[in-house]
């Protein structure tokens, strides 16, 4: 699963897809033009730039290949010429995965069309092309705002791998307090999954919830996670509650099977799903304390002196542990990061650079190098830090359903349970539930004020640290 052996307004601006006047459904100019911002030449600096000189070759060809005169000058006026998008229709490899031509549009309507959607304002840094971001779906958002930066297929549903332990967590954090203990039965480790991640969980030994979540988090441990959910009454139950709760956080693309991510039919989020389960779970502060650790000691087996010993772990997470490829990225504090054959490789990060904290995810990078996902990863932050200010939201990260209807506007403060009027005025001040809501909890060290009445947010943030507990 891990590497190793072991994250308002809608309307408008959120409306992506420009197509030519007249024109009829399946035709090339109905391709939503906001795929050809970051990509139809290196010099593109919006959704509408002019035609780079492949683009103005490409118009011969298509012309040669039998198009319309109208649609190839149309095509070639807007950069559509030169595109992946359309050079795909001649190159691309005929067994790659396409996504669907239409998303869920929760969060905005562009991160419903396929492609890559983002838009600069003059003198932005330029996207990373696609030869340098390979995944088949990536989405770089503030954690805070919940603007969305930029993002590819934000919205395809595909294979979560162990990221979805961030949904787990998000589920189950809750229920037990940190300090409880359980001893582990042998039939609670049945049933996981062949090959399957491990921290190292010994049946009849005794364990407390905070060794469990330290083997969720740094090893991505399925042993732990079916521990927990065995404490929970079982599987079946467990994944019913996660699938609810994905349900409250507005996380539609999710479907669970499995509580620790493992490959299943059927079993499918999103980066735009996966980057909610990750705000969310920001908001707790156990959550925040195991996904930033980066190394912790781990109880092991009875000595014959009945003591138990303790062995080392280091987290999978490369961006928060580093490896010997690839250092940690400056300001990581988590989230989480898997691997399957389906999924191939999966990553979800949340970092910080002064007052500002950005959420990346990135899912199946083509390229198959080691560590490819934390590279895209760190370069999308890179980005991202660097252009916060000079983009305009492609869309947003929505709040959980009991404070927002996921497509852009938020319930009225009279159907919220003990809303009032200066809980909806904090809300509004900070641009949506999403502000206030994740600012209260990942800014560390925050108060909250029954009703929302009012909070306080403290601007230090969890490093990456050692447990030895």
């Amino acid at each position: 699963m891990g590497s190793g052996s072991i994250r308002r307004s809608g309307g408008a601006l959120f409306r992506g897809v420009l197509s030519a006047a007249g024109a009829k459904g399946g035709t090339f100019t109905d391709v939503p033009t906001t795929f050809c911002a970051s990509t139809a030449s290196p010099a593109a600096t919006g959704p509408l730039a002019p035609a780079s000189s492949a683009a103005t070759g490409s118009a011969g060809r298509a012309a040669r290949n039998g198009f319309p005169l109208r649609t190839v000058a149309a095509l070639a006026a807007t950069g559509l010429l030169g595109s992946p998008l359309l050079a795909g229709t001649a190159h691309a490899d005929p067994k790659a995965p396409v996504p669907p031509a239409k998303m869920s549009q929760i969060g905005g309507d562009r991160l419903g069309t396929p492609g890559v959607h983002v838009q600069p304002k003059p003198g932005a840094p330029k996207l990373p092309g696609p030869d340098a971001l390979t995944a088949r779906s990536w989405i770089v958002s503030d954690a805070e705002s919940g603007k969305v930066l930029a993002a590819k297929n934000p919205h395809w549903q595909l294979a979560p791998a162990s990221t979805l332990k961030m949904l787990f967590a998000d589920t189950m954090m809750p229920k037990f307090p940190k300090n409880q203990k359980y001893t582990v039965k042998p039939a609670d480790l049945a049933g996981m999954g062949a090959g399957s991640s491990l921290v190292g969980i010994k049946e009849n030994l005794t364990y407390t919830v905070h060794d469990l979540w330290l083997g969720v988090f740094l090893r991505s441990g399925n042993d732990a996670v079916h521990t927990l959910s065995a404490m929970n009454g079982g599987t079946a139950a467990t994944v019913a509650q996660m699938q609810q709760h994905a349900k409250e956080l507005n996380a539609n693309d999710t479907h669970v099977v499995t509580p620790d991510g493992y490959d299943a039919p059927g079993q499918v989020s999103s980066a735009y799903d996966l980057s909610l389960f990750a705000r969310a779970g920001l908001q707790n502060a156990d959550f925040r304390e195991y996904c930033s650790t980066a190394s912790a000691q781990f109880p092991g087996d009875k000595g014959k002196d009945g003591k138990r010993a303790t062995f080392g772990i280091q987290n999978t997470n490369r961006l928060l542990s580093g490896d010997y490829d690839i250092k940690p990225y400056p300001g990581i504090a988590g989230v989480k990061n898997g691997s399957t054959t389906n999924a191939g490789s999966t990553f979800t990060g949340v970092a910080q650079r002064g007052d500002r904290k950005l959420l990346v995810t990135v899912m199946n990078p083509a390229k198959k190098v080691h560590n490819e996902a934390y590279r895209e990863a760190a370069q999308l932050l890179d980005w991202g830090f660097a252009a916060a200010d000079k983009v305009e939201p492609v869309g947003r990260l929505v709040g959980p359903r009991s404070e927002d209807d996921g497509r852009g506007a938020v319930a009225p403060a009279k159907h919220r349970k003990g809303a009032n009027d200066s809980s909806q005025a904090a809300l509004d001040s900070t641009g949506g539930p999403g502000g206030a809501w994740t600012a209260v909890g990942i800014g560390g060290g925050a108060v909250v004020l029954l009703g929302l009445l009012g909070f306080a947010v403290s601007r230090r943030w969890p490093r990456g640290r050692r447990s030895d507990r």
